[in-house]
């Protein structure tokens, strides 16, 4: 059994041990998106551009095995919450270890918020779900933030990041998803206390693709081992090369002036 858990980390993760995870599953709590009007079609173009797996919900998989092809699957395992909500609530396991396994996934990927209002409840749902996934070898990714999005501007310092991937990781996470903290020295010092795999998400669509280019490199270079971008690829205008571009330095070590010359 130990061996398919190579196996689906295989998918995910590269001989370099690095990855670009296209992260699509937003829809599962926004609902209607710019940039996944056609959800086959901006899979199959983040495919082209190089991606190695996608995060992404059970309905995309269902749906669009297809276009998904060779990437990786990270399955959404969380959720129950939506921004038609009145009141924020606590998210809970809208699938098991057995979804994951009839969908083909090779991991799986839920919420991990030490900070929260919520966290007795988050955390024992995620614990629950490392257990799951724990016996029958299927890797976990836990993105973890501090306090959740409750106040960002408050509790994402670079010492609450470090703080709560720290406790993800103790609780058995097989990999990271967070924030970057906004500098390469701090991040190193989030990234040396960690002995799980690191990956930086792409955060909400920006203005200039440089900076989100310059953030990916920086982590890149002080021991991230990958990232996880979705609104900054489905909203750009050509997400295959956007994702050629972050493809570039993750996998072969360009520069940002050299991953810039893909969005031409």
């Amino acid at each position: 059994m130990a061996d398919l858990k190579a196996h689906r980390w295989n998918k995910i993760f590269k001989a370099d041990g690095k990855t670009v995870i296209f992260a699509m599953d937003h829809a599962g709590a926004f609902g209607m998106m710019e940039g996944l009007e056609k959800p086959g079609e901006v899979v199959k173009r983040v495919s082209d551009g190089g991606a190695d797996a996608i995060l992404t919900t059970f309905g995309i998989c269902k749906n669009f095995g297809k276009e998904i092809g060779n990437m990786g699957i990270v399955l959404r395992a969380d959720g129950g919450t939506s921004k038609l909500a009145k009141e924020a609530a606590c998210g809970t396991l809208t699938v098991d270890v057995y979804d994951a396994l009839r969908i083909g996934a090779d991991a799986v990927g839920a919420m991990g918020l030490p900070g929260s209002k919520f966290e007795a409840d988050q955390l024992a749902y995620l614990a629950d779900l490392i257990s799951q996934c724990t016996e029958w070898n299927i890797p976990v990714m836990v993105e973890a933030l501090p306090a959740g999005f409750e106040n960002p501007k408050e509790w994402w310092t670079p010492e609450n990041i470090g703080h709560a991937n720290r406790i993800c990781a103790e609780m058995g996470a097989d990999f990271l998803k967070t924030q970057y903290s906004g500098d390469p020295e701090s991040f190193k010092k989030i990234v040396n206390q960690l002995y799980v795999p690191v990956v930086v998400l792409g955060g909400s669509k920006g203005s200039n693709p440089r900076d989100l280019l310059e953030n990916i490199y920086n982590s890149i270079q002080v021991g991230a081992n990958g990232v996880a971008v979705g609104r900054n690829i489905y909203q750009d205008e050509h997400p295959e090369k956007i994702t050629a571009a972050i493809v570039a330095i993750v996998h072969h070590g360009a520069t940002v002036d050299e991953a810039m010359k893909f969005l031409k």
